[in-house]
This record gives C-alpha cells, sequence and structure tokens, in this order.
C-alpha cells in the first residue's frame, strides 16, 4: 500500500462529504423555495434575499469544491510523483547490491581459485618431501648398516690389535 493513498482516500471521503452537503443544500433550496412559494406574497423581498444569500452560498460552496478538488488533484500528482521516484530509487539501489554482490562473488571465486592452487602446490610439496624423507630414510638405513658393519670390523680390529698389544706385552716380559 502507497503512502498516498490514505491521504488518498482521506480527499475521496472528504469530496464525497462535500457533494452530500451540497446536495443537502440543495435539497433545502429547493425545500424553501416550495416555502417560498407558500409565502410569496407574504413576504416578496425577503424571499428574493434570501434566494440571493442562497445562490451566493451555492457559488461559495462549488468555488470551495473546485478548490477542494484542484488541492485532491495536486495531491496525487504529487503522491504519484513521489511513488515513482520512490520505485526509481529502490530500482537503482537493487541494482548497486545486485553488481556489489557480483563483485564479492567474483572475488570470492577468485580467492577459491587462489587457495585451490596453493593446496595443489602445498600437496606437491607435501610429495616431494615425502619422497625425500623416504629417500633420506633409506640413505639413514644404509648408513647405520654401514656404521654396524664397521662397528663390528672396529671392534674385531680392536680386539686384535688389543690382543696383538697384549701377546707383546706378554713377550716383552718373557725377554
Amino acid at each position: 500500500m502507497f503512502p498516498c493513498q490514505g491521504f488518498h482516500r482521506y480527499l475521496l471521503e472528504h469530496l464525497n462529504d462535500l457533494k452530500k452537503e451540497n446536495f443537502s443544500l440543495k435539497l433545502r433550496i429547493y425545500f424553501l423555495e416550495e416555502r417560498m412559494q407558500q409565502k410569496y406574497e407574504a413576504s416578496r423581498e425577503d424571499v428574493y434575499k434570501r434566494n440571493i444569500e442562497l445562490k451566493v452560498e451555492v457559488e461559495s460552496l462549488k468555488r470551495e469544491l473546485q478548490e477542494k478538488q484542484q488541492t485532491l488533484d495536486k495531491a496525487w500528482a504529487a503522491a504519484e510523483n513521489l511513488t515513482s521516484r520512490n520505485e526509481a530509487e529502490l530500482r537503482r539501489r537493487y541494482e548497486e547490491r545486485q553488481q556489489e554482490t557480483e563483485h564479492v562473488s567474483e572475488l570470492l571465486e577468485n580467492k577459491i581459485q587462489l587457495l585451490q592452487e596453493e593446496a595443489r602446490l602445498a600437496k606437491s610439496e607435501a610429495e616431494r618431501s615425502a619422497a625425500l624423507a623416504e629417500a633420506e630414510k633409506g640413505r639413514c638405513l644404509e648408513l647405520t648398516k654401514k656404521l654396524k658393519e664397521l662397528t663390528k670390523e672396529e671392534e674385531k680390529r680392536g680386539a686384535q690389535v688389543l690382543h696383538d698389544d697384549h701377546c707383546a706385552a706378554l713377550a716383552q716380559k718373557d725377554k
């Protein structure tokens, strides 16, 4: 419901009230004229005077009715103008919001694509790191194995050297 419809309804009701009042005045004039005809001979001058007063009042009411009708027309035109301006403003704001929404949607889509690309790169980097870690693990196992072998050899050599040293010490004691 437009805000001006209540005002328009008010003006229409007021116009109807004026029409009713105008009709009742016409009826009153009609009955007064009838009464005047009955008392015509008694107060002829008063009748003319009253008739003139009533005609003046009728014209004044007609003028007032025209003014009110013009006011109503102006108010109606202003209400329609205001309504069309409000609709145009609402349409403009809707279009602005639509553009903003599209812009934000595009930004979010771009961000999603960037994040997906970053995720793909991170996954690739993780796979490469996992492969390097696996290779390092293999190398570590190999080095550990070699270390154990070397340690065993050293122990054997160390025991042999110790044995040889021991034998040399015994031989020297024997001398």
